[in-house]
């Protein structure tokens, strides 16, 4: 007996997915159905797994072409195995480990100077005098990780005032 797939209703029940949102994903390639003797979509069992993976990285922040370009690195794009989950879930974990490294620096010094170049707080003559966060680049770079040139580097005249 010919396996006879899922319908992408059947396949949406089980995801908890808007049929358009798995028609979507399938047009990103992250999922790749079959048509049966009628035309109609077939799904494999194996896509709900695919698919709650998109999901739960979506909702770790990662787009989808990261989530594509991990799933296209299984040889002929076949079903995930455990220990492929386990790889991609290595990969995963490294660059959620830095997020959350930004956001407890984030959170840490969100009263502070983030090295803007707004020079507008007192407290941005102490720790960005004369806006040198600049030679490191556009935007908060104090809460993107980088630190002033020396770390003991204060303005001591604007520190004693």
């Amino acid at each position: 007996m010919q396996n006879e797939g899922l319908t992408i209703g059947a396949l949406a029940k089980r995801t908890g997915l808007a049929i358009s949102a798995i028609r979507y994903y399938e047009a990103q390639g992250l999922i790749k159905p079959w048509r049966n003797d009628g035309g109609q979509r077939r799904f494999e069992r194996a896509d709900m797994r695919r698919l709650s993976f998109v999901m739960i990285a979506q909702q770790f922040g990662f787009t989808l072409p990261q989530i594509k370009a991990e799933l296209d690195r299984l040889p002929g794009g076949r079903t995930p195995t455990k220990g492929d989950w386990a790889k991609i879930s290595r990969g995963f974990r490294a660059a959620l480990d830095a997020r959350i490294e930004t956001l407890n620096r984030l959170r840490n010094n969100l009263d502070g100077c983030i090295g803007c170049g707004c020079l507008s707080l007192e407290t941005c003559a102490l720790y960005n005098p004369g806006d040198r966060a600049a030679e490191k680049g556009p935007g908060p770079r104090y809460l993107m990780g980088d630190s002033p040139a020396n770390e003991g580097d204060v303005d001591k005249d604007a520190h004693d005032s």
